[in-house]
């Protein structure tokens, strides 16, 4: 029996090496790319047949895993993809939907196993978990954020400074200061800079739209 073959695309040295030894422990399975960036993701697929995508959302090199699946799904709809990331970050499930990603695992999260979210999506299911981990920032939960906070804080994890923000996001500078003020309140942090850091680490904001946005 033919063993279904995998593209492994995350850019963390660890993550990537533990799907590595997990696919290729198993005996239905075999690794035949393994890739630190979703860039160029569908050239892969001119070079050799893959079944299965195990793909890695975010990445340092600014590439997007959800940016590269919809690639890969056009240039072969066949090909199965699950998502993966350890951000709790509820909108990229949202948005994998859309794009027909047929799974999703948390990393450091589920209750299931890699392997069984690869076995049942091969199989023909969707899995997809019923909620997103909670994702805190300091001393507030992202629901307690309006969505132009959430903006004004996704453009502050890119170290644009309040008039850089304010031209981006069609704003006052004033009102810029006003959000980053609120923000700092309800998080209970000591800084814009800290404020962005673990924004940045927890994931949230980093895949908002500037949809239905209001001062």
């Amino acid at each position: 029996m033919s063993k279904i073959r995998v593209m492994i695309v995350d850019d963390q040295a660890i993550s990537r090496h533990f799907f590595e030894l997990t696919v290729g422990g198993a005996d239905r399975y075999e690794v035949v790319f393994s890739v630190s960036s979703a860039f160029a993701a569908d050239v892969y697929l001119l070079k050799k047949k893959v079944d299965l995508v195990l793909m890695d959302i975010l990445m340092n090199d600014g590439s997007n895993g959800l940016d590269a699946a919809e690639m890969l799904k056009k240039a072969d709809p066949g090909v199965k993809i699950v998502a993966v990331t350890s951000m709790p970050e509820y909108s990229w499930m949202e948005r994998a939907r859309k794009i027909g990603i047929e799974s999703f695992w948390y990393k450091e999260a589920d209750g299931v196993s890699i392997l069984d979210v690869m076995d049942r999506t091969v199989a023909g299911e969707s899995v997809y978990p019923a909620f997103a981990p909670e994702a805190m920032l300091g001393n507030a939960r992202r629901e307690d954020f309006t969505n132009r906070e959430l903006e004004v804080l996704r453009e502050l994890t890119t170290g644009k400074s309040n008039p850089e923000i304010a031209r981006t996001l069609g704003i006052s500078e004033y009102t810029v200061k006003a959000h980053v003020r609120a923000l700092l309140q309800k998080t209970d942090l000591s800084s814009r800079t800290e404020l962005a850091i673990q924004a940045r680490v927890v994931g949230i904001a980093l895949a908002l739209t500037a949809t239905n946005c209001t001062d």
